[in-house]
């Protein structure tokens, strides 16, 4: 009596310790609620996470409509990195005009005055105006060139298929994809300012081709952010090979069983 039930408390933790997939067995598109399944891989339980709302269906084929929002399940992002390595290489190639290049040309009685966003910079910075100066150096030159930069470390992590702060990385990507919409602040003062400032023979205010490059540059770097899929980076976990960060100290230790 005693050996069946020590048997039976044994395999209620072991149900208990394992998964619950009889939603998903009992029917295909059932959403998943167990939160001991996220320790697995979703590929290796056959589940799918809508790129949308977010929402982890089991037992599903990629292709299927997810049925909260209707979008296509799809494992990972279309297009794979090739797609964010063009977006990435263009907007490179386009930071260098946007940066040299007049982003507005003011015309008045005693002239004509090309400036850049840096010329801008230095202008309200001399006039005393430092926290406007602050405001255009920070969301017309510095974001755009850290998502430039995190872009391509991101990137360059996933062609090496480098396990080096996963974590971090991931963050990395929601701030890359948060701080997105701040880099349209030179566009819109530039757009503002040409359209309200139009006195001929007085003064005329018209947008340069720099702001032209600079807009491309948001609107690539955007769509860069985009297209790229940072659950490629854990994606290296799952080689063949692959070993957890400490295993080799614990075996060594004796504690690998």
């Amino acid at each position: 009596m005693q050996e069946d039930t020590r048997g039976r408390e044994g395999a209620r933790r072991k149900d208990a310790s394992r998964p619950d997939r009889s939603g998903a067995q009992a029917g295909a598109g059932l959403p998943l609620t167990t939160a001991g399944s996220a320790r697995f891989c979703s590929q290796r339980l056959g589940m799918i996470a809508c790129h949308h709302c977010d929402t982890v269906w089991a037992e599903v084929r990629e292709g299927d409509r997810c049925r909260h929002c209707g979008a296509r399940l799809l494992r990972r992002k279309p297009g794979g990195l090739g797609v964010t390595w063009a977006l990435l290489i263009t907007a490179i190639i386009l930071y260098f005009p946007a940066n040299l290049l007049p982003v507005m040309t003011t015309s008045t009685l005693f002239g004509t005055d090309d400036s850049t966003i840096l010329s801008g910079v230095v202008y309200f910075w001399h006039e005393g105006e430092w926290a406007l100066a602050a405001i255009i150096f920070i969301a017309s030159f510095l974001i755009p060139l850290f998502k430039l930069t995190a872009l391509v470390l991101m990137a360059l992590m996933v062609q090496c298929r480098s396990l080096w702060r996963l974590k971090q990385r991931t963050h990395l990507y929601d701030i890359v994809e948060w701080v997105g919409r701040w880099s349209m602040l030179d566009v819109f003062v530039v757009a503002v300012t040409s359209s309200l400032i139009q006195v001929p023979g007085v003064a005329v205010i018209k947008a340069g081709p720099g702001i032209a490059a600079f807009g491309a540059v948001v609107v690539l770097t955007m769509l860069a952010t985009m297209s790229f899929d940072p659950r490629l980076a854990w994606d290296a976990r799952f080689r063949p090979g692959f070993r957890r960060p400490g295993a080799r100290r614990r075996q060594a230790a004796g504690w690998g069983h």
